[in-house]
């Protein structure tokens, strides 16, 4: 990596040692919903395109926002995110009841009609990742069975019982 200093005087006549590097370009952040994996049975996931105004990409480039509660329905063979909440800050305006309303999901026929099968199989699409690393803001989605309380502390007990054994291996 290259330095770029720069020695300028101050109003005093002191030389100060200034770093002109550009500035690296921001993280891809994930937005993720980890309560989604804990609550659902999932299966295989699809990275899916979303229908955003201007100020909600640049405020969930920024991370304001979160998947908390969020589902996915079908509402005449089109796919709608529903309860996302995506909020601004001191410059990015939104209006509180826009923060969460209804945004269109972006996907092929073919995925649709796959989720809508699984759908009627009683499985439930659930938002697992807003991915805001490339050009575009994807979504990433799972139909899933929801957990009961008893498989919640199976897998917990199942997860506990493999930490002990990696603990005696090591």
């Amino acid at each position: 990596m290259r330095c770029h200093l720069y020695a300028l005087p101050d109003q005093y006549g002191i030389i100060v040692l200034i770093d002109m590097a550009k500035k690296k370009p921001n993280q891809p952040k994930t937005i993720s919903n980890r309560r989604a994996r804990h609550d659902y049975a999932l299966g295989d996931s699809l990275v899916v395109g979303i229908a955003l105004t201007g100020a909600e990409t640049k405020s969930l480039r920024r991370g304001h926002g979160h998947l908390r509660g969020a589902y996915v329905t079908l509402k005449g063979n089109e796919l709608w995110l529903i309860n996302a909440t995506i909020t601004g800050d001191n410059s990015i305006q939104i209006a509180e009841e826009e923060q969460t309303r209804a945004r269109k999901i972006l996907a092929k026929r073919r995925e649709i009609e796959a989720l809508e099968q699984a759908r009627q199989q009683g499985k439930t699409i659930v938002p697992l990742d807003l991915l805001t690393g490339g050009r575009y803001i994807k979504l990433r989605i799972s139909a899933g069975r929801g957990m009961k309380k008893y498989d919640k502390r199976e897998v917990l007990k199942k997860r506990d019982q493999e930490r002990d054994v990696q603990r005696l291996l090591s």
